[in-house]
């Protein structure tokens, strides 16, 4: 197999562009606009930087509200994007009073923190970067700083120094790791105050900083220097072999079933219980390029995953170390023995170090977090963990770059990173902390979510409510065009990461197996499943077509049953619990005349619902059943049901299509509308676990006494 080349850098400074970008921004300062633009071109190559890696800053000065005028500094934003910075991703500081604070000899980090918090100009602005002390007390108006592959694959080398030198030259410095923050601030200032001529420093398995007071030097000096770093990579290692010779990656097809499989053992072994006795659940994100497939198969696969990161600032996205997976197992419960055998593995290893470090740094060990973060595992590649669906990204970038950086290193002679005690300082540093905080997570944070028929005015009312408490979701319906229209509206409001769709027919049991594989491997597995998809047909017995009768049964009943046994094994391989929670109808308890077929067919998924909730709690799913009432939807999204019923109900009672609403809506006891977000109401409910219930049924019809369940 040819190996992949490094990425090759380009300057991609353009004045045109950059007047541009000028000119959007033009009531910010015409430097803060430069500094964005540049920041962006950075931000945009991932071997540079990745997810609010990296920082740049620009010095000027603005008029305060008094109109008298002052020197500020403009630093990135702490764990803001340089991909897709602006202007206000940026923090706007005092820079006299940070100037004064090189004179100190040292500065704890509270009062740091402190610092850079009252010289704040702006309230609001976000904290700035840890690094704000290196850009302040550097006296160059513009200020880049990466953590690119190429830095890091030399200088997490034996021999790092030397080789940082051969090939960037005489006008870089280079200086051991040192703390970021203040410590960091002192030595770099001390070199450039050794030698004025510098136009770089490079510091040991952290990255670069170049510097100039236009943003198109600065910007043209990281991408020479990142360069020159590539070519001489490029130079050391060529003719040798980094993946193993004339490997053949197998179809895709054929590794999907392993994939779908591996992921669902993975996400289940690293779930834990909270406090509250729920379950926190990760997301998981799988990278299968060629280039990660062959990683998987080379003699150095483990010892690439048992060593450590390429820069400390990864620590707190990917952990230190990764698991390897030699193989996945076909028998599931040799699987699930492996995987979990791993994660306990990994999970001591990591305490054991961390005992040792934990005394003299005051960590609570206890209220630390042990699990693993990636997984390379032979044939499939890599497999990232993350909280939300955005960590798992995250994770998957980095791991990605880290591996092949690692392979590149090996071929030097040998990757060294950095010691442990180093790792863990900046993982459970507060400055570090800080940028993977998140806010109280949603009710269903963690979880995915698959819900069938979402295409209709129920399904898509489903969607909305899980997404907005936290879920990822999964579409699924037949109906393609409508599936994409409901997808892109979702996608719009909530993220186009946090929802996805999948056409299939659930009346086809293989389709469906396929199509629940297809989803784990998007998004780790599925604890959530709403089997909502239905179709109606409306005749009296007498003038019912068996074909079409058999059709309703196929489609209500038996696609229920299809969905529920392709999920029993997902749940069990997740070994987490989970929920079904089926949309119903009122016409179980209160069936109408000429609909016969849409209520004993869902009388059918009712009953079945009912016996997989009693052989389902045996591994903890609970299965609980919805029955909504006149449900219409509206214009965007309507039910496909009222479609196909509706003009033969206003026909009959010569209505209009409001006054048929204002019929149901008066013919419930609360006289209210119901809408699908009412359902989905019904859903979040069920599916957090707020109460032991299983085998419930929960009318959503505003009230009908014949309906009421017994």
């Amino acid at each position: 197999m040819k190996r992949k080349k490094i990425y090759k850098m380009k300057n991609l400074f353009n004045k045109n562009d950059s007047l541009g970008l000028i000119k959007k921004y033009s009531v910010f300062p015409e430097e803060l606009a430069l500094r964005v633009y540049t920041s962006r071109l950075l931000g945009s190559n991932p071997s540079l930087v990745l997810h609010g890696g990296g920082n740049t800053s620009v010095k000027t000065k603005i008029k305060d509200i008094t109109g008298e005028e002052k020197d500020v500094i403009y630093v990135k934003g702490s764990g803001m994007d340089l991909c897709s910075i602006c202007p206000d991703g940026f923090s706007g500081l005092n820079i006299a009073p940070l100037i004064r604070l090189g004179k100190l000899d040292s500065l704890s980090d509270e009062d740091m923190d402190n610092q850079l918090k009252i010289n704040r100009i702006m309230a609001e602005s976000p904290p700035p970067s840890v690094e704000t002390l290196v850009h302040a007390f550097l006296p160059h108006k513009y200020i880049d700083h990466t953590h690119a592959d190429s830095i890091m694959i030399l200088t997490n080398h034996k021999n790092g120094k030397h080789l940082v030198r051969d090939a960037l030259g005489e006008k870089v410095a280079v200086i051991d790791y040192i703390m970021s923050g203040f410590p960091l601030a002192k030595a770099v200032l001390r070199e450039y105050e050794n030698n004025s001529e510098l136009k770089a420093v490079v510091v040991m398995n952290h990255g670069i900083f170049t510097f100039a007071d236009d943003a198109k030097t600065s910007y043209g000096r990281m991408i020479d220097f990142v360069d020159r770093a590539e070519k001489y990579i490029e130079e050391k290692i060529k003719g040798i072999s980094l993946f193993p010779s004339e490997i053949e990656i197998p179809e895709a097809e054929s590794r999907r079933d392993s994939m779908g499989r591996f992921v669902q053992a993975a996400r289940g072994a690293c779930a834990f219980p909270l406090p509250d006795g729920k379950i926190r659940r990760f997301h998981v994100k799988i990278c299968s390029t060629p280039d990660l497939i062959a990683a998987s198969w080379s003699s150095l696969a483990q010892k690439i995953c048992a060593s450590g990161v390429l820069t400390p600032d990864h620590v707190i996205r990917t952990k230190n170390k990764m698991i390897y997976i030699e193989s996945v197992p076909e028998n599931d419960h040799d699987l699930n023995t492996l995987v979990e055998m791993k994660v306990n593995q990994f999970k001591e290893a990591y305490m054991a170090s961390l005992q040792n470090y934990a005394p003299s740094s005051g960590i609570n060990a206890k209220e630390t977090d042990p699990y693993p973060r990636l997984f390379l595992v032979a044939g499939i590649g890599l497999v990232a963990l993350g909280f939300t669906r955005k960590d798992a990204l995250i994770a998957a970038d980095i791991g990605e770059h880290t591996i092949l950086a690692k392979l590149r290193g090996e071929a030097m002679g040998g990757y060294l990173p950095i010691s442990e005690d180093h790792i863990f300082d900046m993982e459970f540093w507060g400055f570090q902390q800080k940028k993977v905080k998140h806010l109280s997570p949603g009710l269903l944070e963690g979880m995915v979510a698959l819900v069938t028929g979402a295409a209709g005015a129920i399904g898509f009312g489903v969607a909305k409510q899980l997404l907005k408490t936290g879920a990822v979701v999964a579409l699924a319906d037949l109906d393609e065009k409508k599936l994409v229209k409901a997808q892109s509206i979702l996608a719009d409001e909530y993220g186009e990461d946090l929802v996805t769709s999948i056409v299939f027919d659930v009346t086809d049991y293989q389709a469906v197996e396929k199509a629940f594989t297809e989803i784990s491997i998007r998004l780790g597995g599925i604890d959530l499943l709403v089997p909502n998809a239905g179709i109606a047909h409306v005749a009296t017995i007498e003038e019912l077509d068996p074909d079409k009768f058999d059709k309703v049964i196929d489609v209500n009943l038996k696609g229920t049953f299809n969905v529920m046994k392709a999920v029993a094994p997902i749940f069990k391989r997740q070994n987490t619990g989970g929920n079904i929670v089926v949309i119903s109808t009122k016409n179980v308890f209160d069936p109408g005349a000429a609909f016969g077929a849409y209520s004993a067919s869902k009388a059918g998924a009712h009953q079945i619902s009912k016996i997989a909730a009693i052989e389902f709690a045996q591994f903890d799913v609970r299965v609980n059943m919805i029955n909504p009432d006149a449900v219409f939807g509206d214009a965007e999204i309507s039910s496909k049901l009222w479609d196909l019923i509706g003009p033969a109900r206003m026909k009959s009672r010569g209505l209009d299509p409001e006054g048929l609403k204002e019929y149901y809506i008066n013919r419930n006891l609360l006289k209210k509308p119901v809408l699908a977000e009412h359902v989905g109401n019904g859903v979040v409910f069920f599916a957090s676990g707020q109460t032991p219930t299983t085998g419930a049924s929960l009318p959503v019809d505003g009230g009908n006494s014949a309906a009421f369940p017994r």
